[in-house]
C-alpha cells in the first residue's frame, strides 16, 4: 500500500493527537498555531533559527562512519549521527531554539518545561539564558535524584527547578504539573514542550524543529555513500530524536525506519514500550498508546534511561506505526548497559541511556541486517548518566571517590 504522506488533518495524524484542554487554553493554542503557520516561511525568522543552530548549537553535527563496530558487528556498514555534539550535549536544544524564539515573538517573557532525562531542560535553561528569558523547570524527584548533574546546571544558568512529589514522580508527573502551570500562566508564559506530544500543535512544531536531524543525514549520508540509507534506527520515548531523524525519509519507501522503545526489566515486567502492550487512549491532552492497567489509569513504568521511562508515545508516531510506516522493538535496561560499553570501547563514543537503547538494537539483530546501510541517531551524550552506570556497573573506586568528596564537603 503506497504511503500516504496528508495524513495531517484538523489537527490530528490520522486519528491521533487533537487538543483536549481546558477550554480557556484554546486561543493560546490557536495564537501559537497560527504564529507558527506564519514564522517558519519567514525569512527574516529562517535566517535567525540558522544562525543559532551554526553559531550556538553547533549544527551541523557529524555523521560518523562507524568503522570499528562495523568490522565488529560483521554486518551492516554502520553510521552514527552524533547529536551529543550539539551545545547542551543532545538534540533538545534543536527545538528549545526553535520554540524559544516564537515564545519571544509572542511577546511572552516566562518559559516553563517539564524534563526527565534532564536535557530538554537544560537545553531550555541554556536558550532562555541565551534570550533573556525567565525560566522555570518541573522534573519528576525520582528523576531529579538520579539526573542531578544537569540539575545543577538547569540552576547555574538562572533556571528555578521545581521538584514534582506527586505519582511515581517521574516524566508523567513532570508534564501534569507543567500544564497545570501554564493553565494559571498562559497569558505570560509559554510551555516549551521537549518531544513530539501534547495538545496540538506541539506535536508539528517539535518535529519540525528537530526535523533538521534528518536532512543533515540526508544530504550527508550522499555525500559519503552516494545513495540513503537501508535503515534508520532511533530510540524512542516520546518521540522528538526518533521524529527528526524519521521524518526527512517517510516519502522514501525503500528507507526502513526501527524506533526502540524501553523494554526496561523486560516486556513481562517493568518497562515503558507503548507498543508492547498499550492501549489508545486520551492522557494529557493528546491521543495516543498509554501504557494502561485494567482500569485505564496510567500504568508505572520502568526505564534505567530517564529519558524513555514515560507512558506515552507522540501521536505521529502512533499513525506511523499503525499505517506500518515505523517498526518498533524494545532493548531492556541490560541491552542499553551492554551497548553503552559496546560503543564506548569501539568507537570513543559514550552515549546517552536512551540513545544506547538504539544501538543496542543494531547489535542484536547484526545478522539480519547484514550488508545493509544503517544509521543510528545517537541523540546525545552519556556523561550526564555518570551517576547511574556507575551505580549500574557496581563500580567501587566511584563509591570510594563520592564517599571522600562528602568528607571533604
Amino acid at each position: 500500500m503506497e504511503f500516504d504522506k496528508n495524513y495531517i488533518k484538523n489537527r490530528h495524524f490520522g486519528v491521533y493527537g487533537g487538543r483536549y484542554v481546558p477550554e480557556m487554553l484554546i486561543p493560546t493554542l490557536d495564537e501559537i498555531e497560527n504564529a507558527y503557520t506564519k514564522l517558519k516561511n519567514d525569512l527574516k525568522f529562517k535566517h535567525e533559527l540558522k544562525e543559532i543552530y551554526k553559531n550556538f548549537v553547533g549544527r551541523p553535527t557529524p555523521l560518523l562512519f562507524a568503522e570499528n563496530l562495523t568490522r565488529q558487528l560483521k554486518g551492516p556498514k554502520i553510521y552514527l549521527k552524533l547529536e551529543g555534539h550539539t551545545h547542551t550535549g543532545a538534540h533538545k536544544i534543536n527545538n528549545a531554539v526553535g520554540q524559544a524564539l516564537l515564545a519571544r515573538h509572542l511577546g511572552k517573557t516566562r518559559i516553563i518545561a517539564e524534563t526527565g532525562a534532564g536535557q530538554h531542560g537544560l537545553a531550555t535553561a541554556t536558550v532562555c539564558a541565551k534570550l533573556g528569558l525567565q525560566c522555570e523547570i518541573f522534573m519528576g524527584e525520582t528523576d531529579y535524584r538520579r539526573q542531578r548533574p544537569n540539575v545543577f546546571w538547569m540552576e547555574m544558568l538562572g533556571a528555578k527547578v521545581t521538584i514534582v512529589t506527586d505519582g511515581t514522580k517521574t516524566l508523567k508527573d513532570a508534564v501534569n504539573a507543567a500544564m497545570k502551570d501554564w493553565a494559571a500562566t498562559f497569558r505570560t508564559t509559554h510551555y516549551l514542550i521537549g518531544s513530539a506530544l501534547g495538545p496540538y500543535p506541539f506535536p508539528l512544531i517539535v518535529r519540525d524543529f528537530q526535523s533538521i536531524i534528518g536532512r543533515e543525514v540526508r544530504d550527508q549520508i550522499m555525500e559519503k555513500e552516494g545513495r540513503l540509507p537501508d535503515t534508520l534506527v532511533a530510540c524512542t520515548g516520546g518521540g522528538s530524536n526518533s521524529l527528526g531523524l524519521f521524518h526527512p525519509f517517510l516519502g522514501d519507501e525503500q528507507v526502513k525506519m526501527i524506533g526502540v522503545e524501553a523494554g526496561g526489566t523486560g516486556i513481562d515486567k517493568k518497562h515503558a514500550a507503548r507498543f508492547q502492550g498499550g492501549k489508545v487512549g486520551i492522557v494529557q491532552s493528546y491521543k495516543s498508546y498509554f501504557l494502561q492497567d485494567d482500569d485505564g489509569q496510567i500504568a508505572e513504568t520502568h526505564s534505567i534511561s530517564a529519558g524513555l521511562d514515560y507512558a506515552g508515545v507522540g501521536p505521529e508516531l502512533a499513525h506511523l506505526h499503525d499505517v506500518k510506516r515505523i517498526n518498533f522493538r524494545f532493548a531492556t535496561d541490560d541491552e542499553a548497559l551492554d551497548a553503552v560499553k559496546t560503543l564506548a570501547r569501539a568507537e570513543g563514543i559514550i552515549p546517552a541511556l536512551e540513545s544506547a537503547h538504539a544501538v543496542a538494537y543494531v547489535i542484536k539483530h547484526a545478522r539480519s541486517l547484514a550488508d545493509e546501510l544503517v544509521v543510528i541517531n545517537v541523540s546525545g551524550r552519556g556523561d550526564k548518566d555518570i551517576f547511574i552506570l556507575t551505580k549500574a556497573l557496581g563500580d567501587k573506586n566511584w563509591k570510594e571517590f563520592l564517599r571522600d568528596e562528602i568528607e571533604r564537603y
